[in-house]
């Protein structure tokens, strides 16, 4: 095991520890396919109490990329091409714009502005097809890109976005937004490296993550097909506002701090 352990990581990271991730990672990617979102947080506080705090970021975005890759290739069929085709351009742009304006946003303010949207979108009226369309699709994605490279927090606005765009559909949501967080994700390996983390004494972990994941997705999207568009959607608009409220205790806890 200690050998294991030494190829996995350059730190003395416990098996205990490697075995716990592992499996967490599995969990939480059946979650997320099940449920459509929430896994990726849960995940996130678990490594920031296991994980040094350099590499917390840069492991979670990669098992995350893996894991929504691993689901958007599962449920390729269900995926809308259309929206993707206009969403993709929209992450280039968007963070070529943020590579561009590299100013110190106020972290609070942008928290309260998403969850703000969030729950507009979860609960407010339906918004005008035209938003939801090729324009507004584009616009989101430039939006949603530029704050990411600033703030971790716009996967949840995704979701709503794509729930709206999708009616509620279960599997076609959770697809969608699998295939726009991989677009989203994937440009993060760059950033990291470029900033200088050393990805290679990471990728041991990162792999045996992505792939414990990819069973748990597995898992996952086989419960989902049991759940109605209807039940689904309740439990997606459930778990958006509980992330919304989460967002808004962290900006005001931000404040206050």
């Amino acid at each position: 095991m200690q050998l294991l352990n030494a190829a996995l990581l350059p730190t003395d990271m416990s098996t205990l520890i490697v075995i716990t991730l592992v499996v967490a990672a599995a969990c939480t990617s059946a979650i997320t396919a099940a449920l459509g979102i929430g896994g990726g947080v849960m995940l996130l506080g678990l490594l920031a109490v296991m994980l040094p705090p350099a590499a917390i970021i840069p492991v979670h975005g990669m098992v995350q990329l893996g894991s929504n890759a691993n689901r958007t290739l599962m449920t390729l069929r269900h995926v809308n091409l259309e929206t993707i085709a206009w969403f993709a351009p929209g992450v280039i742009l968007g963070a070529w714009l943020a590579s561009l304006f590299l100013i110190e946003l106020p972290l609070p303010l942008i928290q309260l502005c998403i969850a703000g949207f969030i729950l507009l979108l979860c609960w407010g009226p339906a918004i005008p097809a035209v938003a939801t369309g090729r324009a507004g699709t584009l616009l989101a994605a430039i939006l949603t890109s530029f704050i990411s490279l600033f703030v971790g927090a716009t996967g949840p606005l995704v979701a709503a976005f794509v729930k709206q765009q999708q009616h509620g559909q279960r599997l076609p949501t959770v697809a969608t937004f699998a295939a726009a967080m991989t677009l989203q994700h994937a440009p993060k390996a760059l950033v990291y490296g470029a900033a200088g983390f050393i990805f290679s004494e990471w990728i041991g972990l990162i792999l045996l993550m992505i792939t414990a994941g990819t069973l748990g997705t597995w898992v996952g999207l086989r419960l989902l097909e049991r759940r109605s568009d209807l039940r689904f959607t309740r439990v997606f608009n459930l778990l958006l506002t509980l992330l919304a409220l989460r967002l808004i205790w962290q900006a005001f806890s931000g404040w206050l701090g």
